[in-house]
């Protein structure tokens, strides 16, 4: 597991790398960190497959603990949803793979139109 407690993030490339490695993040819901870890146990508009961490929002003690217990409770009790959770982070892919497709797209699209 990786903590990235962070007040601001603007990119978030601590939990990138975290993830491409197997390890499952617990993050603060700022700027980026929330961008691409989505809760195991909370995150609705994701199915189950496809959450990858676990996030926490307010800035005490008690969030933190929480999220951590959280993590913590499924190694221990669940041991193969745990890895299970680490595959999917794996599976993620944060290159610019996708992205520079879009704008090459765009570009494509600026220099047809004028």
């Amino acid at each position: 597991m990786i903590i990235v407690p962070s007040n601001y993030e603007p990119c978030g490339l601590t939990q990138m790398i975290g993830l491409k490695y197997g390890t499952v993040p617990i993050v603060r819901g700022v700027g980026g960190l929330v961008n691409t870890v989505f809760d195991r146990d909370y995150e609705q508009n994701l199915p189950p497959e496809l959450r990858n961490g676990y996030v926490f929002y307010d800035t005490d003690y008690h969030a933190l603990e929480s999220a951590m217990d959280r993590a913590i409770a499924l190694w221990y009790e669940k041991p193969q949803e745990f890895c299970q959770l680490a595959l999917q982070g794996m599976d993620y892919d944060y290159s610019w793979n996708h992205p520079g497709a879009k704008y090459v797209e765009i570009y494509d699209w600026i220099r047809h139109k004028w």
